[in-house]
Formats: structure tokens, sequence, C-alpha cells
């Protein structure tokens, strides 16, 4: 075994939580998980943090080729499918065959390495995959279409995408597998954000994955949605891996309803509160900053929850956050779905419903760091990545809503972000 290097690490009470050095996200620690920091070993340490940000490379999991019953809603339940934790009591093969697609990977490799992060992993976004689609086709009545791709260079992925649907007029929920070595400008970005790997003459081997998907319905007043969560390994030099999840779910919706608002941060704190009580207020306030149009002065949406590289407390915990978060997507959406089915909507609702489309292409295209480097990382699907963007959307020139309008006090809420539970 290698040697572990720790590093003392001295942080006041005051910086112990909510620290931000820009809109990438807070960087925090909390006390109360008596976590060590470690530079790598030749096994998964409990305590790694790593603080740098890893939306590039998350990106190439996510693109290359995402409760509490409020008002008039009944309580939306947690999903009741038992996830495989230890998948060595799971029929792997026979979970497979209810899949929207088989696996990225080899059912048998997948039967062999059953203990293994990747493994278990893979096996929570394809199930995340299918619940969400299931779920969007039950309201839609309308059905996915399924895209095997490969990538050359490793990996590959399966994209679901449905079209001039009833209901949605395109949703797409994908999965990516991707393995290789890391590009030398990945590398470099990497350590130029403080991450320190050691390749072996040149190569840094890595595997990423994740399930992304973004809603865009007809109705401007059912909102889109956004989800993603993704989990990334390199293997280093002496054989030693780092390793980090990140992810989130985010809502956008194009009119202020306050009961929405609340049940879908609602199940979103309960999912986190499971966890530690500060993952929710910490990563909502992340969300609100990393999903904001700077060149607008606007956020993208009202929020939800973001983070990226976490791995601490230890793998298993980790692990256990991303799957509760995973089993927020259709209990924190579809009771909204569900609530604005018939509502009617005039002309004029439909074209502010494209103004604010036109900002969230804006948003992916300037901004998203995963969007972004999916498109320069060779390989990547480019269907996949821009499946991310609506099929119509709208820029009026030097479009302002009027004063004490609906629109007005929808933007009022995006140039300052509120809480909402």
């Amino acid at each position: 075994m290698s040697s572990v290097a720790v590093i003392a690490v001295k942080r006041s009470a005051a910086s112990a939580f909510g620290k931000t050095t820009s809109r990438s996200g807070p960087k925090w620690l909390p006390r109360s998980m008596g976590v060590r920091f470690m530079s790598h070993g030749t096994s998964v340490p409990a305590g790694q943090w790593r603080r740098t940000g890893a939306f590039l490379v998350a990106g190439a999991a996510a693109f290359a080729g995402a409760a509490v019953g409020i008002g008039r809603f009944q309580r939306a339940e947690m999903a009741s499918r038992v996830w495989p934790n230890e998948l060595a009591e799971v029929d792997i093969a026979e979970t497979c065959k209810s899949f929207m697609s088989p696996p990225v990977s080899d059912v048998d490799v997948l039967q062999q390495r059953r203990g293994e992060m990747s493994t278990r992993m893979e096996m929570l976004i394809m199930q995340t995959q299918v619940d969400f689609c299931r779920a969007l086709e039950e309201v839609d009545g309308g059905t996915f279409k399924v895209d095997r791709w490969k990538r050359t260079e490793g990996g590959g992925g399966i994209s679901c995408v449905m079209q001039d649907g009833k209901v949605f007029e395109k949703a797409g929920v994908n999965v990516s597998v991707v393995s290789g070595n890391l590009t030398e400008e990945a590398a470099k970005q990497m350590r130029s954000r403080g991450k320190v790997l050691k390749g072996r003459d040149g190569k840094l081997p890595f595997i990423a994955m994740g399930v992304s998907s973004v809603i865009h319905p007809k109705n401007p007043h059912i909102p889109t949605v956004h989800f993603n969560y993704r989990y990334f390994e390199i293997e280093e030099a002496d054989g030693s891996k780092q390793w980090w999840f990140g992810g989130g779910t985010d809502l956008t919706p194009v009119y202020v309803d306050q009961e929405d608002a609340a049940l879908f941060h609602g199940v979103l704190k309960q999912a986190c509160a499971k966890h530690h009580p500060r993952y929710y207020p910490d990563f909502k306030k992340w969300c609100d900053k990393y999903f904001y149009v700077r060149h607008r002065g606007e956020t993208r949406g009202i929020g939800g929850i973001f983070f990226d590289d976490l791995d601490s407390p230890d793998q298993e915990e980790v692990f256990n956050f991303v799957k509760s978060c995973a089993q927020t997507v259709v209990p924190c959406y579809l009771p909204i779905v569900r609530k604005h089915l018939n509502d009617p909507f005039t002309p004029e609702e439909k074209d502010w419903q494209q103004v604010r489309r036109g900002r969230y292409v804006e948003f992916n295209l300037v901004y998203d760091r995963g969007v972004k480097f999916g498109l320069a990382t060779p390989g990547s699907r480019i269907e996949s990545i821009l499946m991310s963007l609506p099929l119509t959307a709208r820029w009026e020139y030097m479009h302002e809503p009027k004063k004490g309008s609906k629109e007005a006090a929808m933007l009022e809420v995006l140039r300052n972000p509120r809480e909402w539970i």
C-alpha cells in the first residue's frame, strides 16, 4: 500500500459551513462527520473530500456521447422500489430485463464486478432512467424512442427521447457510461482546479457515468425540470483510485406557483435531511449560484439542489445520498405535472414560455460546463449533449414584461432567489 498523506486542515467555526469562492458553489465540511482530508490510497479511504470542481469532467459522464404534500397535493411518497444496496443478493441479469435497454456494460461483467461502486452506480442510473421514463409515458400516453450509442474510445450510452407528445414537447432521459484515458486537456483542467493526478506514461484511465434528464412540457403552466446524477473514478499510476459524485435536480417554471415550489423543494429537503441537516440549505444555495445567467442577471429557474466533488464522509454514505436523490425525481415532479395537465393558457402565456426557453438555451450553451466540455471532448455524441435544448424557443429584442404582470412577478423571483420552504 502506498503511503496516504493526511493533510492538516485548519478551519474556523465560521468557515465550517457555507464558504464560497465563486459561483461554482459552496465549499463546506461538517465537523460532525469527523472527516479527514487524504490525497489518495490503494483503496478508497473513508473521509476523502475533494473541494475542487469536477463540473467539466462530470459533463463527460452525463453528456458524453441528471415527499411532503403541500396544499391540495396528496403526500408524494418516495419510490417504494427496493434499490440494490448490496448486489450480492440481486439477480442482475433479471433486473436488467426491466430497463429501457440492456445496460451499457455487459451483463456478465456487471455480475463479476457486482461489489464495485461502478457496477452499483450503473445499476442505479439505469433504474432511475426506466422509473422516470415509465412515469412520464403514463402521464403523456406516448412512448420513448430508445437510442443506444457507442463511443469509439470506450463505453457508450442510452438516450431515451419523446418528442411532440400530448403533454411533453420534448422529454429526454439519458444514461452514459464512458471509459478510457483522460485527455490531456481534461487532466490540465482538473489539475488547475487543485486535483493531484499522477498518471503513468502520460495516461490516466477513467470511468465516468451518469443519468441526465431535461423535460420541456407544452403547457406553460407545467415547469421544465432537469436532473443529473453522476460518478467519476480515476486510476492513478500506483493503482489507487480517486472518485467523486455530483448531481442535482432543479425546476424552471414559467410562472410563479408557491405550492409547486414548496412541494418540489420539500421532497428534495426530505431526501437530504436523511443524510445531513446541512445538505439541503447548502446545496440549495449552490444550485442558485450555479444556474445563474450572468449576462441577464437572473437565475435559470427556482433552483433545487446541486453538488459536485462529493466524496465524504465515505463512499458508501455518498452513494446512499445520491441514491436518495435519484429516488426523488418522480415524486418531486409528477404531482406538479398532473396538477396542471388541464390548465388553459393564452397565446400570450405561450409566448412568455418561449422567451423563457430562450434564456434556458442561453445558459446551457454559454455557461453549462458539462455541455461545453462534452462538445469539446473527442467521441462525444452531439445529439445526446444537445438533447437538453427545447424544440422551440423565442428571442425578442429588448423584451421586458409589463409592471404588475404575472410575467414580471416571475422575473422578480429569478432576479432575487428566495427560500421556498
